[in-house]
């Protein structure tokens, strides 16, 4: 044949079909361009291949994500998808049933048709082979080498691919492979039938292997599966807190699980990362229970430095817990005790500082904390406090008006993510709420509604309370659209989250600003009346969620004609909000102004007001939170757009906020302007 291959008619085309790579000169073709080769990754099928096979398979379809997820689940591979579709067909529940157990394939169907055209035929010392090398998710030649005891590992990938044995290239130059997923699955369960004495010993050879090349993580998985709690302890101790900084957080959390109580008491290092894994994850009453736990037990504890590294940590959770007295008292301790070196902890403690300087209002001093605490967190990979800094920053910057500094440096926190893969963060949600509220203040509203919703699959994994600040924004979504059937079927929701939850005063401001704005849409002055007698009254203004809260009481008691109270809520808000240049606090309290005035028959203040709030969204952009006033607000603008006496950039303003208040609110005002269609 290769004889034949070398010497046929130019007018002859040659399809051979192999599992394998045949003996026919295939390298020399290769050279020559001679060749045209279909492998495995080539016959994959698509997404839109996999739907359209379903869909001529099963008797009742199934959905595109659906099918997409299946075929992702097997790489394409036909034959699995075959048997998937042979298994739905065969069992009475249905294929969406079936996809949830790696799509409905029958264990004993793919392990019967594995078993007969793959293992069966092979020799016992490649069946060993493939056996142990297929514990490692990917694999070159020092890997095999040390968990299969071959001299060239290379060569006998090389030769395993060659023989058709579902081995993949990983990269360009050849040096990893990998199993398909559905082959490396299986072969991992007959391992554990066939080499169960061996097995621990293969994860220990494979865990001392990877951490020769230097991935931690990898070696972590074996020690967890060989059972070595020495080893494992040996890892963390060496790698964890890299491994933290890159949010590893998952692996870190079942390494230590597996590890005994006794063994984290040894080593203080390792109780702190557990309390920090807490701390991630929202956990914020464990935290100090588990500190407090471990420094009534721990032996001979380095005094200064380790109480100081708690006391970073206890400053974190404070902080969190709306306490900044106390957040303030436990950083500035820390910084007092903490050695230069320790940068983790000094990086956690001038964060708090920052954090506590925003709660008070001082936008300027807290910026430049935050700018430090990323340019130290970015110096030392601290990856998930340089987020945190620009997430902070970017708030800093929308609260004194500066909305376009703040995108941008909202899109330095999304590079960053994209960067060090910090999509599974809870931070990413952060990012993308404050993403959502900017593109709603700029009337984005289609944009902001799918970064909020984005938020909420960020955490899909986490408890619903988590979701209330995503779900507060797309009921403003709603509401700036005049959507009230929508905004009230979300805000059943939201209040039965609120019933159900404990949260931080920033979280229950936004949460109360959608109740009380649907509200003052749908007239109801029982639900304003009664939520005014119990909410909190704060006793300060000095921040934008104070002020929102306070802003909050105004507009209901607005709604109620308390006049005069609400007056004296919003002038006091003004002057904290001038003192503190919190503008864009001040634009939104220019607007609630504005409509106390305008009920209150006070026409020309209500204009003044008005004149300088579209002043000032020169500097925010701002156009939702105009729009929201509704009628009242229309009729202003149409009367100051008629006198023609606006600035450009406040007349052309007002034109967008008319257009966007005719567009979504029109069917509820009886008085259209034709002009502005």
């Amino acid at each position: 044949m290769r004889f034949f291959i070398r010497h046929q008619p130019e007018n002859l085309t040659l399809v051979v079909l192999s599992r394998n790579l045949p003996q026919l000169g295939i390298a020399n073709l290769r050279v020559r361009d001679q060749l045209l080769e279909i492998g495995s990754q080539q016959l994959a099928f698509t997404h839109q291949e996999a739907k359209q096979f379903f869909d001529c398979r099963l008797s009742s379809p199934i959905e595109a994500a659906e099918s997409s997820r299946i075929c992702d689940d097997v790489s394409g591979w036909a034959t699995a998808l075959q048997l998937i579709a042979l298994s739905a067909r065969q069992n009475t529940h249905s294929a969406h049933k079936s996809a949830r157990r790696l799509a409905g394939i029958n264990a004993s169907h793919l392990s019967d048709y594995l078993v007969d055209e793959v293992l069966d035929n092979v020799d016992l010392a490649t069946r060993h082979f493939l056996l142990k090398s297929a514990i490692l998710r990917s694999m070159n030649d020092a890997l095999i080498t040390r968990v299969t005891g071959e001299e060239n590992g290379q060569m006998r990938l090389e030769e395993i691919e060659r023989q058709g044995l579902f081995l993949q290239r990983m990269d360009d130059t050849g040096e990893w492979f990998c199993y398909h997923p559905l082959f490396g699955n299986f072969l991992r369960q007959r391992c554990q039938w066939e080499l169960a004495a061996e097995l621990p010993e293969i994860h220990r050879a494979a865990a001392e292997s990877w951490m020769a090349q230097g991935f931690p993580s990898e070696a972590i998985h074996h020690a967890l599966a060989a059972g070595d709690a020495l080893m494992l302890r040996d890892i963390l101790l060496n790698h964890a807190w890299s491994l933290f900084n890159h949010s590893e957080l998952s692996l870190l959390e079942e390494s230590l699980k597996a590890l005994p109580w006794d063994s984290l008491l040894e080593n203080p290092q390792l109780v702190l990362l557990q309390a920090w894994l807490m701390q991630s994850q929202h956990r914020y009453g464990e935290v100090n229970t588990l500190l407090a736990r471990a420094e009534h037990e721990i032996k001979d504890i380095r005094e200064d430095t380790m109480h100081a590294e708690f006391n970073a940590l206890r400053a974190q959770v404070a902080i969190n817990d709306g306490n900044p007295d106390e957040a303030e008292r436990l950083a500035k301790l820390a910084l007092e005790e903490l050695p230069p070196g320790w940068f983790y902890s000094r990086i956690v403690a001038t964060s708090v500082l920052g954090e506590v300087l925003h709660c008070k209002g001082e936008l300027t001093r807290s910026l430049a904390l935050m700018q430090q605490t990323e340019q130290m967190a970015r110096q030392h990979d601290v990856w998930h406090y340089a987020l945190w800094s620009l997430i902070q920053q970017s708030e800093i910057l929308f609260a004194q008006g500066f909305l376009q500094t703040a995108w941008e440096t909202q899109e330095k926190a999304f590079q960053l993510i994209n960067e060090q893969h910090l999509e599974q963060l809870p931070m990413h949600e952060f990012l993308v709420r404050i993403r959502a509220q900017l593109l709603w203040a700029w009337a984005r509203l289609d944009e902001a509604e799918a970064s909020a919703r984005s938020g909420i699959e960020v955490l899909s994994s986490y408890q619903p309370q988590q979701q209330l600040q995503c779900l507060a924004m797309l009921i403003q979504c709603s509401l700036a659209r005049g959507d009230l059937d929508n905004a009230r079927s979300q805000l059943n929701r939201l209040e039965n989250l609120l019933g159900n939850g404990k949260y931080h005063s920033d979280w229950i401001s936004n949460a109360n600003k959608v109740r009380v704005i649907y509200w003052q849409m749908t007239g109801d002055k029982a639900a304003a009346a009664n939520w005014l007698r119990h909410t909190a009254k704060p006793e300060f203004a000095n921040n934008h969620f104070l002020q929102g809260q306070w802003r909050n009481i105004a507009r209901a008691q607005i709604l109620l004609g308390e006049f005069e109270p609400a007056e004296i809520v919003l002038e006091e808000l003004n002057e904290n909000a001038r003192s503190l240049r919190l503008m864009s606090d001040l634009n939104r309290n220019l607007l609630l102004l504005n409509q106390l005035y305008w009920q209150a028959g006070r026409k020309s203040d209500a204009q003044r007001v008005l004149l300088d709030a579209l002043k000032l969204a020169n500097r925010t952009g701002f156009i939702s939170h105009f729009v929201i006033e509704g009628e009242a607000m229309a009729q202003q603008l149409r009367q100051l757009i008629q006198l023609n006496t606006l600035p450009e950039l406040e007349q052309h303003r007002a034109q967008r906020i008319l257009r966007e208040i005719n567009q979504h609110h029109r069917h509820k005002f009886a008085h259209f302007d034709e002009n502005f269609r």
